[in-house]
């Protein structure tokens, strides 16, 4: 049977992001990983991005901690695990990272037998054109003020600037599919983190590693309770905006009114996996004559035409799988709140299906099996 190892990471005089800077380059010595995907910054910018690491000493920006949240690094730990590589790789990655990766290693666009998942108490992030305003130059800086207000149940702000809605509504702060967990909340920084296996492969991980034993204290599912908890109340707070907002076609056409079909929030959905989407088809290459035809039915036509239908389209194909990560919002040109709308359909209709989007590998995806004893009262039978 397995049994968790629960150790502690010492923090020492270099902090926080020193000690599980140690920590990774630790994990990237040892036999059994060839290579790290670390979130890290990069010169250009002061951007936190994912980058995949095989020489320790090139850990010396990682950052886990920065309120940056550039891109969903699931697809590129599918990209990375889709086909056998031949050695393992170790991937930090947020709750809903590892959650998306879930999701589309149930969609066959990824694997789990050469993968080390790593999750982290996640405190939230910031809009990209937020964190770039923050940090100006001063990202490590920047980092100690978040974790420190954040952790020390003062703010979620930074210098006036808060958490992206996507965070501020997620439920889900601890990472509970990951092989390995690193806890934050409730435990006292400035001296140790927790650190614990959850699977015999991530146990296997940690048991190399020599790291001195130790207890979750009691005050961390307090801290983690409190933060459900006022994450809860603000996302109830969202859907019922949104639910009202959006409960009519006019209200609908409104909510979209800005969009001018760059896709990018289908990019950037970790889980909007087709490698052709319909709507970059022919099928959607109308006619120029047809455009005139709509024109003169009712004498005006909104340009570009079919930017309801698509975000509809969406809506029924991945409402299922969505992981509430809000990087459609992110990559959202005009600041339309595709976010909000998603996660509310996603709510509605994941708890149909009693289903949770990333909770376990071994649950099937809705519409992907037949339940004969489902949804009698819609079929009548």
């Amino acid at each position: 049977m397995f049994m968790a190892t629960t150790a502690k990471i010492d923090v020492k005089e270099n902090g926080i992001l020193g000690s599980l800077r140690g920590f990774f380059k630790d994990i990237l010595e040892l036999e059994d990983i060839r290579a790290i995907l670390v979130p890290q910054h990069l010169p250009m910018k002061d951007m936190v991005m994912p980058t995949l690491v095989t020489d320790p000493n090139h850990l010396n920006g990682v950052d886990p901690l920065a309120p940056a949240f550039a891109l969903n690094a699931a697809k590129i730990a599918a990209r990375l695990t889709r086909k056998p590589m031949g050695a393992k790789v170790a991937a930090v990655l947020r709750p809903c990272e590892i959650r998306a990766f879930v999701e589309l290693v149930k969609l066959k666009q990824g694997r789990t037998d050469e993968v080390i998942l790593i999750g982290m108490d996640c405190l939230g992030a910031l809009q990209n054109k937020d964190y770039f305003q923050l940090v100006e130059h001063k990202a490590a800086e920047s980092t100690v003020a978040f974790y420190e207000s954040v952790l020390g149940g003062k703010s979620t702000e930074t210098e006036g600037v808060d958490l992206a809605p996507a965070c501020k509504a997620c439920e889900y702060p601890v990472a509970e599919n990951a092989d390995i967990l690193i806890g934050l909340h409730g435990m006292d920084i400035g001296h140790s983190l927790l650190v614990q296996s959850q699977t015999e492969a991530g146990d296997h991980i940690l048991k190399q590693m020599n790291l001195a034993a130790t207890d979750a204290p009691r005050a961390r599912q307090d801290a983690i309770g409190a933060v459900i908890k006022q994450r809860t109340q603000y996302r109830d707070e969202m859907f019922a905006r949104t639910r009202e907002a959006t409960n009519s076609l006019e209200k609908m056409s409104s909510y979209f009114a800005t969009c001018v079909n760059c896709y990018n929030c289908r990019v950037a959905c970790p889980v909007c996996y087709c490698k052709e989407c319909v709507f970059v088809t022919d099928v959607f290459n109308h006619d120029p004559s047809q455009y005139l035809q709509w024109a003169n039915r009712k004498g005006i036509i909104k340009m570009p035409t079919d930017t309801l239908f698509y975000h509809i389209t969406r809506l029924a194909h991945m409402s299922t799988a969505c992981v509430g990560c809000g990087q459609c919002s992110n990559a959202c040109p005009n600041d339309i709140p595709v976010m909000e709308l998603f996660r509310t359909i996603a709510q509605d209709t994941q708890k149909a299906f009693d289903y949770q989007a990333g909770r376990s590998l071994e649950e099937e995806p809705p519409l992907s099996v037949f339940r004969e004893d489902e949804f009698s009262e819609v079929v009548g039978i």
